[in-house]
This record gives C-alpha cells, structure tokens and sequence, in this order.
C-alpha cells in the first residue's frame, strides 16, 4: 500500500497557484466551487488508488478541523 505524499511536491508550484488563480478569476462563488469539485474529482480519477484517496480525505477533514 503506498502513502499519500503530503510534503511539498508540485514542480513549478507558484506558477500553479497562479495558474490555478487565473482558472477561478471571474467566476462567481457557485461556479468557482463548482470548478472545484470538477477539479477534485479529475484528479481523484486520475489517482484512482481508493486507499490514497480515502487518505487523502482523512488529511483533508484534518486541516479543516484546525
């Protein structure tokens, strides 16, 4: 079973961010989320390891709880 990397891991992350910024500029807060959720779940796909995501949600709850 592997383990969900949680260390930084994102080659070029600033121009992500940036990128991922200027995806959501203009949008309203509904369709904001709603890219959101669309990016969540094309990403969970593309992992597709039930056990990574299952983790993946554990951390996530985790830093919303903080």
């Amino acid at each position: 079973m592997s383990d969900l990397t949680l260390a930084p891991n994102i080659a070029g992350a600033d121009d992500f961010y940036a990128e991922l910024l200027a995806t959501h500029e203009g949008l309203s807060k509904s369709d904001s989320d709603a890219l959101n959720a669309r990016l969540v779940l094309v990403l969970a796909n593309h992992i597709g390891d039930r056990a990574i995501l299952t983790q993946a949600l554990a951390a996530a709850a985790l830093k919303s709880e903080e």
